[in-house]
This record gives structure tokens, C-alpha cells and sequence, in this order.
């Protein structure tokens, strides 16, 4: 492929869901460049984790961590898109499994000047904890525990059908599956580190995108991904979150004061030893 892609894998004291989905991305038809775990504050477990499949990995892979102050999902993306080294970046949850042709679709799918929102089908809790048992990478369209389980057909000749664009493009926007060009991102300073907790962080880095003219493109039956169960997260943050959104859209905003140019965190190795992070992803570099 002529676009090079970083991966980049959002990730939080799950371990056991990462391990699944680092090997699927193990197992891509067309490998990325890298894959870059972007780490909210894990604890050793995961530290470790990296590293062991580090030694093996076909493709470099990458570990940013902070610490853990709560749920800080923007700032340590911002982290991992500012030492991407890849043009193009597909951004996933630590507990997406992807399609073994996934990177290959949406290398195929990237356009200049869209965004793509992916989908994904929705695994029960039962048939996630087989998945992670079992080590099982992937499930059929049919099977007892799948939701929006046409998110689960791979048919490459129906996404055609997936593109049209949506009468509100912020519908139904979901950064566990999502994918953009690195420039975009640094264009509009990435995601909004004063949106802490969880809620609407994804959907105001999206706008922000929209309002410098990023159009959004939705791929469906052939970059195809598997969400595995998890607890509902606390929603306190959202009344706070909401503001800021509704103050982005209002004002049309497509550059946040607080975002990848400006670090408010320090971003150190993850406490494991020796350190799987290569050693220029301590800290962003130029932008120019």
C-alpha cells in the first residue's frame, strides 16, 4: 500500500481484552507501519504484556503511558498520534478485534480530506468471555451474543452501500473505531485535554475536524471489528464535557488551547523494566 498507518490501541488495565486484539492485528493481511499502545495509566500487567509481544511483533510496537489521574482517554491519544510515525492513523479501543483484511480496507478506503468512522458488531458479556478463554479472534454473523450483527458480514462488494454520507455527521461517532490522516489531527491539536472523564471527548475532536473542513466517510462490510463486553463507564463527567462540546460547535471552533501542542501531562516510561518504548516516545516531537 502507498499509505503507511499506525495503529494506534487506547488501552486501560485490561490486559486479557489487549492481548486478543494485538494478536488480530498480528494477523493483518497487510501489516501497519507500527502499533502504538496508548496507555490511560495501566498498571505493570500491561507494561509487561507489551513487552513480551514486543520481542516477537512483525511490525514495531510501541508503548506511551501516563499515570493514572482518572480517565484521560484525549490527552494519552494526543501523546500516541504525536510520536506516530505513520501518515495515517486507525485508532481502536483496547477491546476491538478487528477483521484479519481490516488495515488493508481502510488503507484502500483513505481518502485526502475525510475522516472514516468505522462500525463494529457488539459481543455479550457470555460470548466475550469465551472469546478471551478461548483465545477465539473472531465470531460468525449469526452466532448467540452478537449485536448489530450485520457489522459482522465482511462484504466488501456491499461498502459502497456504507459511504453515504449521514444527514448529521456527528451521529453516532465512536473513537473506539475510527481512522484519519495524522495532519488532520495536528491541524486542529488533536483531542481536547480539557475533557477529562468519560463522555463526548471523541465527538468534539470530530467537530473540530468537520469545522476545518474534514469531511466524514462511515466504511462498513469490509473493514469489519468485534467489540467485546464491558462495564458501562461512570457518566459524571458528561454535564462538563457536554459544555465544552456544545461550545465547540457553537462557535465553530477547529483548534483546542489545551491539546497535542500543548501537553499539560507528563508523559514517562510505563513502570516495567527494561522499557518497551522506543526511545523518542517520552515526548512529542516538532511539529513543524
Amino acid at each position: 500500500m502507498s499509505v503507511n498507518c499506525s495503529v494506534i490501541v487506547s488501552t486501560y488495565n485490561r490486559p486479557d481484552a489487549l492481548a486478543l486484539v494485538l494478536e488480530a492485528l498480528r494477523l493483518q493481511d497487510v501489516a501497519p507501519l507500527e502499533v502504538i499502545v496508548a496507555d490511560d495509566g495501566s498498571g505493570p500487567e500491561t507494561a509487561a504484556l507489551v513487552a513480551s509481544v514486543a520481542a516477537s511483533y512483525p511490525v514495531p510496537l510501541r508503548h506511551v503511558w501516563h499515570t493514572d489521574e482518572g480517565f484521560r482517554a484525549g490527552a494519552i491519544r494526543n501523546r500516541a498520534i504525536a510520536v506516530a510515525r505513520g501518515a495515517y492513523i486507525l485508532q481502536l479501543d483496547g477491546d476491538i478485534l478487528l477483521h484479519p483484511a481490516a488495515v488493508r480496507r481502510h488503507l484502500a478506503f483513505a481518502k485526502s480530506g475525510t475522516f472514516v468512522q468505522g462500525s463494529r458488531a457488539l459481543l455479550d458479556r457470555r460470548l466475550s468471555e469465551e472469546l478471551l478463554r478461548t483465545g477465539r479472534l473472531r465470531t460468525r454473523p449469526f452466532e448467540r451474543g452478537v449485536g448489530h450483527r450485520h457489522n459482522s458480514w465482511y462484504l466488501p462488494p456491499l461498502a459502497a452501500l456504507g459511504t453515504r454520507a449521514s444527514r448529521d455527521p456527528l451521529v453516532r461517532v465512536r473513537g473506539c473505531h475510527v481512522a484519519f490522516w495524522r495532519a488532520d489531527a495536528l491541524r486542529v491539536n488533536g483531542y481536547n485535554e480539557a475533557m477529562t472523564g468519560w463522555g463526548l471527548e471523541d465527538s468534539e475532536f470530530v467537530a473540530r475536524l468537520q469545522h476545518a473542513g474534514v469531511r466524514r466517510r462511515t466504511l462498513k462490510f469490509a473493514a469489519v471489528a468485534w467489540h467485546l463486553w464491558h462495564d458501562e463507564r461512570s457518566r459524571e463527567a458528561v454535564p462538563v464535557n457536554r459544555a465544552i462540546y456544545d461550545e465547540t460547535i457553537a462557535t465553530r471552533a477547529t483548534w483546542c488551547a489545551l491539546g497535542i501542542s500543548s501537553p499539560t501531562t507528563e508523559v514517562a516510561p510505563p513502570p516495567v523494566s527494561p522499557s518497551p518504548v522506543a526511545p523518542d516516545a517520552g515526548a512529542p516531537p516538532p511539529l513543524a
